[in-house]
Formats: structure tokens, sequence, C-alpha cells
């Protein structure tokens, strides 16, 4: 569950202290292509208000229809079905073959939304199961199992930060780079022993470790979920984060710095550090999708845009520069 189902969540919490009934749709499968993933989630209130999208808004359209005609006065979770046939598919639209699968569940007491909203706010990985007879609600700590799983009998569901960002500098880029991870549901470790940087340093929600940068990442473990960008430019910092991360499992390994400075590095790395040429292969760097980025909060979109495209398999070729065009905001 990313940080837009958790305000979500807030507002369910909001509504029904108000009174209102609350309708919780979860997507739980898809077939073919869909506009939202698996585990997304929206929540319609008595009134018609919505929060959170599950398809192109067609599919909400239907619920907000049928909760003002009085058809959505569920007694217990329903699962349907949108998008089977190519003309139900265009109605809903949905894209050409896709079909997407929900449950809808009427929210009371027995759904533990509050507890839910507060272990995820101290940033708990949870896990949800209910029951579709009756509507009650369990909170477990996961068990490894999968984020979304409908049975005949139960939904499961894993919710909370599922991927981890470990920052080595706590200088201004990584204000910026904290807080958009945060956004995309990344859990934030910043790591800097130096007492110039990291004394009064606060990023909310962030945790701020002032361990040396090879015992941070050895602590933390990286795994497939896991992402280590290294922005101090010292190299005494940097190269002993990554000396460990490159010989971890975490996904995207990267470091700030010049092509230059980067050819240096790898070559300390390779020498000073036994780094095999495979595992350098693994580092991105000059870190970030080139796309001219000059100021921090613009490096910091290329980094995040760069850690996007391979958490999802993309490869980014290397971009045309931009020659003679005219840059935007200026005069011709």
């Amino acid at each position: 569950m990313d940080n837009v189902d958790l305000n979500i969540l807030r507002q369910v919490v909001q509504w029904q202290a108000a009174g209102h009934r609350v309708v919780l749709g979860t997507i739980t499968r898809t077939w073919g292509s869909a506009p939202r993933p698996v585990g997304s989630v929206m929540a319609i209130r008595d009134d018609g208000q919505v929060a959170g999208s599950v398809s192109g808004g067609c599919i909400e359209d239907d619920l907000i229809a049928k909760v003002r005609a009085g058809a959505l006065q569920l007694a217990a979770p329903q699962v349907v079905v949108y998008g089977v046939g190519a003309e139900e598919a265009t109605r809903f639209g949905l894209p050409c073959g896709g079909t997407l699968e929900l449950v809808l569940e009427p929210l009371s007491a027995s759904s533990l939304v509050p507890a839910l909203l507060e272990r995820l706010t101290q940033g708990e990985l949870v896990k949800r199961t209910l029951d579709l007879k009756t509507g009650a609600v369990r909170l477990d700590a996961p068990d490894g199992g999968d984020l979304v799983r409908l049975g005949e009998t139960q939904l499961i569901t894993t919710h909370g930060p599922r991927w981890r960002l470990l920052i080595i500098g706590a200088g201004q880029m990584t204000h910026y780079l904290a807080q958009m991870a945060q956004a995309l549901d990344y859990e934030v470790i910043i790591n800097d022993p130096r007492d110039e940087y990291a004394s009064g340093w606060t990023v909310p929600g962030a945790r701020l470790v002032r361990s040396m940068p090879d015992d941070t990442v050895a602590e933390l473990k990286p795994d497939g979920h896991t992402a280590i960008v290294a922005l101090t430019h010292d190299p005494k910092l940097d190269d002993l984060a990554l000396m460990e991360a490159l010989k971890s499992e975490a996904f995207y390994v990267g470091a700030i710095g010049s092509r230059v400075n980067q050819s240096k590095r790898r070559a300390r790395l390779k020498e000073h550090f036994d780094v095999t040429d495979e595992q350098l292969a693994r580092l991105h760097g000059p870190i970030g999708l080139k796309n001219g980025a000059r100021t921090p909060p613009e490096i910091a979109v290329s980094i995040l845009a760069e850690m996007i495209a391979v958490r999802y398999g993309y490869s980014i070729p290397e971009p045309v520069g931009p020659g003679d065009a005219i840059e935007a905001g200026c005069a011709v």
C-alpha cells in the first residue's frame, strides 16, 4: 500500500468518525491491461464521495451511481468483475481485453481501519485478513506471503512500505530525494557519520543513522527491494558503502559524480576493495536519467526516474542532447 492509499485510509477514518457508511474497493485481480495495479484501493461513502481510484474513472462513476441509487448497501463483502467482454471493457474505460476484479467491502468497527492506519503510520508491514462471509478483519505480522491473495473464504492483503532506500550523505539533495522517495512508498534511511551534516538534520518519516557506511549497508542486509544511493562526493564514505552495496542483492546502486570521477571510483573499487567487473557493471554513475537536470530537486527526480526504470526492468537509452534547441523559458 503506497502513500496515496494511506491518505485514503485517513479519509475513511474521518468519514467513519463523522457517521458515514463507507465501502472499500480493492483490486484483487486483473487480466490483460488495467489502469491500476492489483492492491490499489478506493473508498466510496454513502453520499457518493470518492477517495482513491481503481480505473480511469468509469468504474468509479458506476459505483457512485449505484450508491446514489441505494444499490450498494452491502451486508458482507462482495466480489465484482468489470470488463468481461469487449463492449463492457470499452464502457468502463479499460484497455482492449482488460478485465478487473474488485472486492467491495462495507466497512464497520470490525474492519479495524483505524488500527491498520495507526500501525502503518508507525512504518509497520501488516497482513490484513478479511473474512468474506462476516466482514471481520484480523491484523497480523506478514509471513512473506503474497501482497494480495483472494480465496473462497478470505481476502489477504499486505500493507506498508515494501521498498527501502538507503541514502549515503545528509546534504541538500538528500532532503529532496528522501521526501520524493517517501511519496513513492520507500522506507528511507539516511546514513551520515559526519557531525557537520548529520547534527540537527531531520526529514520527517526518515531514519538517520550515524554508523560508518559499510557497517550500515551490512546491517541493512539489502535485498531485491532495496536501493542504495551514495551522495557525499567523499570517496572515503561513498566507496565504503558501494563496496558492500555492489556485492549485495540491492536492485539499484548509484553514486553521484562526473564521468571522470566515476572512472576513478571504479578503478579504486576494483583495486582496493576486490569488487569484480560484473559487480561494477551494476553501478549507476553518473547517477540518474540523463535529462539535463541541474538543480538538487531536478537531480533527485532524475535519480528516482532511473530507479523506477530499473525496478520495472526498463532500459533507457542514452538521450540525444538538445543541440541548438532553445531551453524552456528562454527568449527566441
